[in-house]
């Protein structure tokens, strides 16, 4: 992997393979666990997925959508878009077979993790998800907890949802999380998505915390994808009038599904 950007950046549209529009399996990351594809479906189009030996979450960015798996039916309201708040979603569990319709079709993200335990298919209620506002000042956002790793039982995935206001950073302080430090810091490949309101653009930042280690600076529009193989991330910083919406998918090696981070030591102040 080229850790200075051509291979960190991933522009809209430059992994598509049908009948995904976006799709970033451990293979193209150049890395074990996370995963990513997103599918956008036409009214009465319908998707299969075979889960294989990946977890998987179907998050409706835009539309719903009826999620069939071992034998059970998810109707999956949805939303109108990612700003429009949280929304339900679905678990699919490794070595299962899951059929995916939408009547009106719509755009879907399927967050994923490589694992080891096959759970039970479920459903997640949209009141269920914690919602966090994080920060303050032109640091605040929203933090979605759909799949965090104490709110919704997996077996390696942690997935969680960021929206930013125009104008404000987040992800930051810079952090990262690529050892395992006991009590400290996990060790967790992640992935952003971003979709930008308005047709608006933001900033990505990856500095490195280790000789030859992830350095990025992008533009990142909707549809992009950033990979943090490792590296001090953050921050993300949103176009004034134009929020910034991201999602985070992670995962790695820890025997516990744990998020733990260190910030960068020249950005003492954590969270406020």
């Amino acid at each position: 992997m080229d850790k200075t950007g051509s291979d960190l950046h991933l522009p809209a549209g430059s992994t598509a393979e049908p009948p995904y529009s976006l799709r970033v399996d451990p293979e193209r990351a150049g890395w074990t666990y996370s995963a990513l594809r997103v599918a956008d479906l036409a009214p009465g189009e319908e998707l299969t997925l075979a889960a294989g030996d990946f977890e998987w979450t179907v998050l409706p960015l835009a539309g719903g959508c009826t999620v069939r798996v071992n034998g059970e039916i998810f109707q999956l309201r949805g939303r109108t878009s990612v700003f429009d708040g949280v929304t339900d979603f679905a678990y699919v569990p490794r070595d299962a077979r899951a059929l995916i319709t939408s009547g009106a079709g719509g755009r879907f993200a399927l967050a994923g993790a490589k694992c080891e335990r096959r759970l039970p298919a479920r459903y997640g209620p949209a009141p269920e998800v914690p919602v966090e506002a994080r920060g303050s000042g032109v640091q605040a956002r929203e933090v979605r907890g759909f799949a965090a790793a104490g709110a919704f039982a997996c077996d390696r995935l942690i997935a969680v949802e960021v929206v930013t206001p125009g104008g404000n950073w987040s992800s930051y302080p810079p952090h990262k999380h690529d050892e395992h430090v006991p009590g400290e810091e996990s060790e967790l490949e992640e992935i952003y998505y971003y979709e930008i309101a308005g047709e608006g653009l933001g900033y990505q930042r990856i500095s490195p915390s280790r000789p030859g280690g992830a350095d990025l600076l992008a533009e990142v529009r909707t549809g992009d994808v950033v990979l943090v193989p490792d590296g001090w991330h953050g921050p993300s910083v949103a176009q004034p009038g134009h929020a910034m919406y991201y999602l985070n998918v992670m995962a790695g090696p820890g025997a516990e599904r744990e998020w733990r981070i260190r910030f960068h030591p020249d950005h003492t102040e954590g969270y406020r």
